[in-house]
């Protein structure tokens, strides 16, 4: 199959750069019309006016009359637990009911409850479930996506986990980028319930030398009686010094100081964050930290929806992502998350645009490679069923995806 495209007759929808956009830069996004986008080998080559598009043979290229459509970066969920075992629709009902996620989990529901079901679970039959999730993903424009492991809670079960996702991005027919990111410290697995140092002691001799080269990103949920301040920062110092790059589940459930630690440490993202403080805010807009907010998540559970604005004025770069998993948030919807971002988290169309193409790349160290429509980066391009890239919030949780083109070849025709 070809990788050369040749989009014409586009609206071409874009924002730019090779880092995260930060703070009202967010809100900027460029836009041409009557557009021409050029890819050879799946890269970009040419992307402009279509008077100005230079002489090829047409021949050696797919061409797409993109006529009444938008064309926009793919885009990147930078946040997901898409690997795991069995499914929590019986938590769901007690969330319902007034249960809330701590007390779920403190009772052995939520996290251990599927690090039960997937320590139990082949290899094979994790990576082929994901890979239905992925189907879906593609087809709502996602041509990156972040999974992370984090239901193992023991070497082996990671392991295993990290192989699913090894055995997702090594697929030579996969549809989409995958970035792997080691989530051994999710949470105190019921072996080690009182005794969180020791688990701690195990994750740093043995767990993150295990896992050394099959992840990027290693992770913790840094919140009140998980994985507290003190806890964190030795281990995320002992996964900096084995060379893996940093990301935090930070004051999700309370204020504990997440945010403050991700800027201290020089996190890439600290997620979440729907309890930051206002120097937790600062402080990451200052280390140019990614603030990846999760809205499907705060929705779910009911709970206020993380700052976004607060992030924004202060100059930070804010990404958006998922959250997909089988507990807190069983949803992959990138169409629902745009609205929510814009509805409730008031951010414009342009600034999630920017925080789900360039700033989801950011979060995922991938900013110089994809989220943008640019001269040498990836061909990662989705193109609308409208002309007008405001029909993506408006046309409230649907999908207006009408092809989806990753590295140049497409991957996803929805009519």
């Amino acid at each position: 199959m070809t990788r050369n495209i040749i989009i014409e007759n586009a609206t071409i929808v874009t924002p730019e750069g090779r880092s995260a956009r930060k703070g009202e830069a967010m809100a900027s996004v460029k836009v041409i019309e009557n557009a021409t986008l050029v890819a050879r080998d799946g890269k970009i080559t040419f992307v402009g006016p279509m008077a100005e598009m230079p002489q090829l043979q047409k021949e050696e290229y797919e061409v797409i009359d993109a006529a009444g459509r938008a064309v926009l970066p793919g885009f990147v969920d930078s946040h997901t637990h898409l690997i795991f075992g069995g499914f929590r629709p019986d938590e769901f009902e007690w969330r319902l009911k007034g249960d809330s996620y701590m007390s779920i989990m403190e009772r052995g529901g939520g996290i251990q409850s599927t690090v039960n079901a997937t320590r139990t679970e082949s290899v094979e039959d994790l990576t082929a479930k994901a890979q239905w999730f992925i189907d879906r993903m593609v087809q709502m424009g996602v041509t990156t996506v972040e999974a992370k492991s984090g239901y193992g809670l023991n070497t082996e079960t990671e392991l295993k986990m990290l192989e699913a996702i090894r055995r997702l991005s090594d697929d030579p027919e996969q549809k989409l980028r995958v970035v792997a990111t080691f989530l051994g410290a999710h949470a105190v697995p019921k072996e080690y319930k009182g005794r969180t140092a020791e688990y701690v002691d195990l994750m740093i001799k043995e767990m993150l030398p295990a896992v050394k080269g099959k992840a990027k990103f290693c992770d913790i949920f840094t919140e009140k009686n998980v994985f507290e301040i003190e806890d964190s920062r030795r281990f995320l110092k002992a996964a900096r010094e084995a060379g893996f790059q940093l990301k935090l589940h930070a004051d999700e459930i309370v204020t504990l100081g997440g945010a403050e630690l991700a800027a201290e440490l020089g996190a890439v993202s600290a997620d979440h964050l729907l309890h930051v403080s206002d120097r937790g805010v600062e402080e990451m807009a200052k280390a140019g930290v990614v603030a990846t907010l999760l809205p499907l998540t705060a929705f779910t559970l009911k709970e206020p929806y993380a700052p976004a604005r607060r992030f924004i004025d202060h100059g930070a770069a804010v990404a958006l992502a998922t959250d997909l998993n089988p507990g807190s948030c069983f949803s992959g919807s990138i169409p629902l998350t745009i609205a929510l971002a814009c509805i409730y988290m008031n951010m414009s169309i342009e600034e999630t645009i920017t925080a789900l193409t360039l700033n989801g790349a950011a979060a995922v160290g991938l900013a110089d490679t994809t989220g943008s429509l640019e001269e040498g980066k990836d061909a990662d391009v989705i193109i609308l069923d409208y002309p007008n890239y405001r029909m993506l919030p408006y046309y409230v949780g649907m999908n207006c995806v009408n092809t989806v083109i990753s590295q140049g070849r497409i991957v996803s025709k929805n009519n």
